[in-house]
């Protein structure tokens, strides 16, 4: 689950003022995961709770899912611009080894593979550069890839 917490300091100084809390949990995995949104406001009734579906991992920053739910929550839609598209590495082939380039792996998505794959065995192409075998990445997108 990811907390955010939302304070102001007025003027940069002094106390700060606890406007709200956000709690995003993850409920269904997969490459296009489901999330459970649930904002907690000192100035709400009552706690706001929002569903963001088929949302698709790793292909933006962890500030993208926050803004989405923000905005869900507080004016019932994702009014934002549109979602980024699915990640499409390309799988290559050399004779029977499929694999992935890691270049070819956009940011943030390259920076959490990398991490995952530490200590994995990799292949070595010649002449492509730091590659990963294309189960490992296929896993990865998809949720399943835990070490």
């Amino acid at each position: 689950m990811l907390k955010i917490t939302v304070s102001i300091v007025p003027g940069g100084v002094g106390p700060e003022r606890r406007l709200g809390e956000l709690h995003i949990a993850n409920v269904g995995g997969g490459a296009r995961a489901d999330y459970r949104c649930t904002l907690f406001g000192s100035d709400l009734p009552a706690p706001v709770q929002v569903s963001l579906t088929r949302y698709p991992r790793w292909s933006a920053s962890v500030w993208d899912l926050v803004a989405r739910s923000l905005a869900k929550a507080l004016s019932g839609s994702e009014r934002l611009p549109r979602r980024p598209a699915r990640l499409a590495v390309p799988i290559r082939h050399d004779g029977s080894v499929a694999y992935v380039r890691l270049s070819d792996i956009p940011e943030p998505a390259r920076s959490g593979f990398e991490r995952r794959m530490r200590g994995s065995t990799v292949p070595v192409i010649p002449g492509e550069g730091e590659c990963a075998y294309s189960w490992d990445w296929l896993g990865f997108i998809s949720g399943s890839r835990w070490k």
